[in-house]
């Protein structure tokens, strides 16, 4: 079966994704949005790679360097064994800043025998649209487009660089390596210095994921979920992405193909909250400081999503020319949906600002901006709030009164009171109080339709949806309310299809969705969780971790008949779930075994 068995290397800068058999089939470079140099995973034939092909009946494992983002994927005949260590490089420099460049490094490690493998260098810049040519220069191979934009990339190797540009056999008696730079060095690498940055960013990895908590289950995968949604983090403003890709489809041959690589006020918002609880406070700082350059104003108003340079103006195009993940079309870059109005975002946001004072609020800088955005925020919810939006699903047909936006408009409202308490800022407290028990009130009566005795997708409707299971994790109801218990048996009887959640099940602007939006089963998992059914929930977390590909990573959406992952990959949302999924069991387990020890 197909599916997207790739790994992703990444330094915080950009990222990469390497197949299972170690091709190269998708990277951005300088950073996440910029156009492709490898974008097989587009279009097999325009898109470019760099692969490598063993000589002979080869056996290929991959697997993670644990506790770290260095991917090595081995090959083995016989007595014939090398591997390749994939990596961006990513370490601390002596002045406390970290080096992260725009570079790709392929170490090839010999382990014993004559393996011998051929090499497919096949770059396609600014993603294909013009020739790419290759130049073989007395440092370096050269690859250069200019017809509709300049641009150039450079390969740096300790093998014949002639041989390797045409595909020549090579025998590997000692490591060698291959470096992908998108600038000239100035300094001639090594095999040695190649090492050492492999050392270097090894280090990196291993310190960081050290700071990670030791959880009793889970271990694993919580840490390989922590280490995905780090690479998906931009050092430069904070900003995180929801995915590292762009038009994988949510289902084959179908249109529901977007572009991934920015940052969604709402998922970046819940990963950072995740990661800050596994005490990685200082991607919520940089996180929080990009919320305030985002809102310079106090009247700004909070859009959805941003490029990770704080661009506002995202324009979405087709790249026509490719053909599109498994020929589903169309590609496309830039994404329309940053004008949609989605009344959920400022909820949202408001829950991480007060989750970040509350754990860190000694170690917080720019508070006096941060309250200037919490009375912001509460003014333009008090504004909006009784208006229809697009919802988290981003619909693009009318707008409609969302329960899960009201909910989150309740939210903003809440977690307002409790900064305003925290800093001593009680004027406006009463006038605050009354608003949140308005939009409570409202939701109850509005959102609720005792025919199917559940919380609905959006007032008036008797259509399910898997957002409202949210309720609960945000403090609007109690897990064992009857109100929100039998929601969450409504959603099972009617959105579980043999284990795995639709969103929803009313047609959308493109007709109604083939595949499972993988975070709604791990928001339903943690619903059972919740309400008590707890050996029912952990046996369809174990289940739904089986769906994951060879190296437990998960994108958007998982096909309902072959279980394959679909949609952007991988997917932050999806690993954030995991992680809140895996704590809830860890943090269960811990609580036995401290009752059994005072027992």
């Amino acid at each position: 079966m197909d599916n997207l068995n790739y790994g992703i290397i990444g330094n915080c800068r950009s990222a990469a994704l390497i197949s299972k058999e170690g091709s190269i089939d998708w990277c951005c470079l300088p950073q996440f949005d910029s156009t492709s140099i490898f974008a097989k995973l587009l279009d097999e034939q325009k898109g470019g790679s760099f692969e490598i092909h063993p000589k002979g009946d080869y056996t290929v494992e991959q697997e993670y360097f644990l506790n770290t983002a260095i991917l090595i994927t081995r090959f083995t005949e016989g007595n014939n064994v090398f591997e390749l260590h994939d990596f961006m490089p990513r370490h601390h420099k002596m002045n406390g800043k970290y080096k992260a460049q725009p570079e790709i490094i392929r170490y090839l490690k010999y382990i014993s025998g004559s393996p011998k493998f051929t090499v497919k260098y096949n770059p396609k810049l600014e993603y294909g649209l013009g020739e790419t040519k290759h130049f073989v220069k007395e440092e370096f191979v050269a690859s250069l487009t200019h017809k509709l934009k300049y641009d150039t990339l450079f390969l740096y190797t300790s093998f014949d660089k002639k041989g390797v540009l045409e595909g020549d056999e090579i025998t590997l008696e000692k490591d060698g390596y291959f470096l992908i730079c998108y600038n000239e060095k100035i300094l001639k690498p090594t095999t040695e210095t190649m090492g050492l940055e492999l050392e270097r960013t090894k280090v990196y990895w291993l310190d960081w994921s050290a700071k990670t908590p030791d959880y009793q289950k889970f271990k694993d995968e919580i840490i390989r979920s922590a280490i995905t949604l780090k690479m998906l983090t931009y050092d430069k403003t904070g900003a995180v992405l929801a995915a590292a890709t762009t038009s994988l489809p949510e289902t084959i041959g179908e249109v529901r193909n977007w572009d991934y690589r920015f940052c969604w006020i709402r998922d970046a918002s819940m990963v950072i909250k995740v990661v800050s609880e596994l005490g990685h406070k200082n991607s919520a700082k940089r996180y929080l400081q990009f919320i305030i350059d985002l809102m310079p104003d106090k009247d700004e108003k909070l859009q959805i999503m941003y490029g990770i340079n704080k661009e506002k103006t995202l324009t979405e195009r087709t790249l026509n020319h490719f053909d599109g993940y498994k020929g589903s079309k169309p590609v496309r870059v830039g994404n329309a949906a940053y004008k949609q109005r989605q009344n959920d975002i400022y909820g949202i946001l408001m829950d991480v600002i007060y989750e970040q004072l509350k754990n860190f609020s000694n170690d917080i800088e720019n508070v006096e901006e941060l309250w200037s955005i919490t009375k912001g925020i509460v003014w333009i919810v008090g504004k909006h709030w009784e208006e229809p939006d697009k919802g988290i699903w981003e619909f693009r047909g009318e707008d409609k009164h969302f329960t899960f936006s009201k909910v989150l408009c309740w939210v903003a409202l809440d977690r307002a009171i409790k900064v305003a308490n925290m800093f001593g800022k009680t004027r406006k407290l009463e006038r605050w109080t009354a608003l949140e028990q308005k939009i409570k009130e409202d939701i109850h009566e509005n959102a609720w339709n005792s025919d199917i005795n559940a919380f609905v997708q959006c007032y008036g409707s008797r259509h399910l949806d898997a957002s409202v299971l949210l309720m609960e994790p945000y403090g609007f109801i109690h897990a064992r309310d009857p109100k929100y218990v039998s929601t969450v048996k409504a959603i099972e009887e009617g959105l579980s299809n043999d284990g795995l959640l639709y969103r929803y099940k009313n047609e959308d602007d493109f007709g109604l969705p083939s595949s499972s939006f993988t975070i709604c089963t791990f928001w339903f998992i943690n619903a059972l969780f919740k309400i008590g059914e707890e050996e029912k929930a952990l046996e369809q977390f174990e289940r739904l971790l089986g769906y994951s590909n060879h190296l437990g990573l998960f994108s958007e959406d998982i096909d309902f008949k072959t279980k394959r992952l679909l949609g952007n990959f991988p997917q932050a949302y999806s690993h954030l779930a995991l992680i809140e999924c895996a704590i809830n069991f860890s943090t269960k387990q811990k609580d036995e075994r401290i009752l059994e020890s005072i027992g």
